[in-house]
């Protein structure tokens, strides 16, 4: 599995309505945070403890802006959890360890 990029907020909708769980990564390509922390977010989604059990997902709030306002995204990166279609979770900001905490917190396996 790899980070799925959503391009529309209909797209979104499908994904959280489809995935049991769900973490989308809400970036901007101007923001340092986010791109440094991308990677690490790339290899959880392909790790056997994540793969298969987390949708991992991003979108770039400068080009699908309605869903960014929508969200109440008012600072990159925000990762949100999304479980059964309704938001479960959320952390602002580039440091790795919350957001893996989150990850293991919504982990259907766990």
């Amino acid at each position: 599995m790899t980070v799925h990029n959503i391009a529309t907020k209909d797209q979104f909708k499908e994904v959280i309505a489809r995935e049991p769980v769900v973490l989308i990564d809400a970036f901007a390509t101007w923001c340092g945070p986010c791109k440094a922390v991308a990677p690490i977010i790339a290899k959880w989604a392909e790790s056997e403890e994540f793969k298969d059990k987390i949708h991992f997902a991003k979108f770039d709030v400068d080009a699908v802006p309605e869903l960014a306002q929508e969200l109440g995204i008012r600072a990159m990166p925000t990762f949100l959890v999304f479980k059964d279609g309704d938001k479960v979770g959320e952390h602002l900001g580039g440091n790795p360890a919350p957001i893996l905490n989150l990850l293991q917190k919504w982990n259907p396996e766990q």
